[in-house]
């Protein structure tokens, strides 16, 4: 069998499509988010592609979109490789985001159709529901349910401010699936993302070798004081609700100072009633805690609810605190991220190892599959920002030289090759991919 190229030039021409979409150009930047009727619009362009390349195309109940490149052969023992991202954006955001991802998978199975080519495994490709959690939370809902760690009708029943439900948004957008999550359960599953930090731009590297996720914690933290005059309450008989907020807020970067490691961000802020003549009464704000490993991260929780008992006795106020989001760190699968740099090295691309510090669809469907990610460089190092793009010259320049492995390579010849996908702009020979498929499977049962 000849060895098959990626198209590169026809993934350029198809990423507006979907990148593009909920763009404003008075506010900036682009706002696809989920269940609204822009991300309608991405998914009903998704599965136009994949009718096109003839895939077998279904919604499971929580609005996960799977698209199938299914053999004669299957049959419910076999599990696939499982590749995308999802479709959803935050407000404002850049053009590249989870799109990248989607668009590069289908790139690949519309290689092997072009190649006329059937793999010797199966391949999916998945788009997952509210990755980002601007309108539901938890983030990350659509994987989440899918590998068993969120019950699906929990789900659906989620209510956000203005009282709509994910059930009922499912519904308006016509992707209330029947197929319960996880009917379809990959063997490996990987995903490529736009990097969402600055260090490859930093370090002119280009390819990020993701070796493992940072665990998170975010917690609500309420100050209760006393409303009072400004201008007639002297400070011994104060208790700022204001005052001990910013104390508090000021102690997660002395957390980051005990590791080395641990990172600490407040993200939101509101002060009550934001008089300018009025001691606060009330103060809210959310505290964002990340660290790789799992003692250090339970550490920083302990000693943030230490100081802020502390602080409350000593300020006279009550505070409370409530877990928003807690999950732990994920370590990917060794091989996979060997495969990834091995094929970084043969292509003389620059890369590192790296920690992801965001979340990620991988880290759930983790808990089921052998999983990795690869990150590209954005330009600038930029997340969640409108002034985030991955640099079409540069991914023009990338597809311009062609890269293709033999059909019959030794293993770490196939290795290569995850990485030459996951870049979705060299060529790529598709029977390369269910060879590291059909290697991963024969040492480890498919049950």
């Amino acid at each position: 069998m000849n060895p098959s190229a990626l198209d590169g030039a026809h993934l350029i021409e198809r990423f507006p499509q979907l990148g593009e979409l909920g763009a404003n150009d008075e506010a900036g930047g682009r706002t696809c988010v989920a269940l609204t009727d822009d991300e309608r619009s991405g998914r009903e362009l998704l599965v136009e592609r994949m009718r096109e390349l003839h895939l077998d195309i279904c919604a499971d109940q929580i609005g996960n979109i799977l698209g199938r490149l299914r053999l004669d052969s299957d049959d419910a023992s076999q599990r696939p490789l499982m590749v995308g991202s999802h479709i959803d954006s935050v407000r404002r955001s850049g053009e590249p985001d989870g799109c990248y991802g989607l668009l590069a998978s289908l790139a690949v199975v519309r290689a092997f159709r072009r190649a006329a080519v059937k793999p010797q495994h199966s391949i999916a490709v998945g788009a997952f529901t509210n990755e980002e959690g601007v309108r539901y939370q938890p983030d990350m809902t659509g994987s989440l349910v899918y590998a068993g760690g969120l019950c699906v009708d929990a789900a659906l029943d989620t209510i956000r401010i203005g009282g709509t439900r994910v059930d009922d948004e499912l519904a308006h957008i016509c992707y209330a699936g029947e197929l319960e999550p996880r009917a379809i359960v990959p063997h490996e599953f990987l995903q490529l993302h736009i990097e969402q930090s600055p260090i490859l731009n930093a370090e002119n590297s280009r390819i990020g070798v993701v070796e493992n996720l940072q665990g998170i914690s975010w917690q609500r933290v309420t100050v209760h004081g006393n409303a009072n005059h400004a201008g007639t309450t002297p400070a011994r008989l104060r208790h700022y609700a204001d005052w001990v907020a910013a104390a508090v807020s000021t102690f997660p970067r002395e957390l980051a100072g005990f590791t080395g490691t641990t990172l600490a961000t407040i993200g939101m802020l509101r002060i009550e009633p934001n008089v300018i003549n009025v001691i606060p009464r009330k103060a809210m704000f959310t505290v964002d805690l990340r660290d790789p490993d799992e003692q250090r991260l339970r550490g920083a929780e302990r000693r943030l609810a230490e100081f802020v008992k502390e602080i409350a006795g000593k300020e006279g106020v009550e505070i409370t605190t409530e877990r928003l989001v807690r999950s732990g760190p994920v370590v990917f699968d060794a091989e996979l991220a060997d495969a990834v740099e091995a094929s970084a090295a043969h292509l003389d691309f620059t890369h590192r190892p790296m920690t992801s510090g965001a979340g990620y669809g991988a880290q759930m469907v983790a808990r089921i599959a052998l999983t990795a990610m690869i990150f590209v460089q954005s330009r600038g190092g930029i997340s969640h920002n409108l002034a985030r793009v991955c640099g079409r010259r540069s991914a023009d320049r990338r597809r311009k030289r062609p890269v293709r492995c033999r059909a019959q390579t030794s293993r770490r010849e196939v290795s290569q090759v995850s990485h030459q996908f996951k870049l979705s702009i060299n060529g790529v020979s598709p029977s390369c991919w269910q060879q590291i498929h059909a290697q991963r499977a024969r040492r480890i049962p498919l049950s």
